[in-house]
């Protein structure tokens, strides 16, 4: 298991409130928008981060990390497996203290990367489904 309870609770609950979400756009139809709902329900700023930069919840949208003119907590990666190294490597960039990649989204090097720049890190498990379970 990548992301011990422990870190599960420290990310959901200390490590800070703007979650910059990857890959979530205005299409009701995927994970993520489902998923970024619960996440603004339980008190959590989300950032979207997709190509077309789409407003999604009332929350301007942004085509990748870089562009975000502000400071990000958490990045939540809702891209294939194939493509959330980068992701790491942006979110390091950027400062982020931790990266959340969602269920079946599995990179152990970039899982590698993040916890050695000191990112706490959760992979393939979901938000949405742990954060009620620890805040209710």
């Amino acid at each position: 298991m990548y992301g011990d309870e422990a870190t599960v609770r420290k990310i959901l609950t200390e490590s800070g409130d703007t979650w910059a979400v990857v890959g979530l756009s205005s299409n009701r139809g995927r994970a993520a928008y489902g998923v970024a709902e619960v996440l603004q329900r339980y008190g959590k700023r989300i950032v979207p981060v997709h190509p077309k930069a789409e407003t999604v919840h009332g929350e301007q949208g942004y085509a990748s990390l870089a562009d975000i003119p502000f400071d990000v907590d958490v990045v939540d990666v809702f891209v294939n497996s194939d493509l959330a190294g980068p992701v790491v490597d942006e979110a390091i960039a950027k400062g982020a203290k931790a990266v959340w990649f969602q269920l079946g989204v599995i990179d152990e090097a970039a899982y590698e990367r993040a916890r050695a720049a000191g990112l706490d890190m959760v992979m393939d498990r979901c938000p949405a489904i742990e954060i009620p379970r620890l805040r209710d």
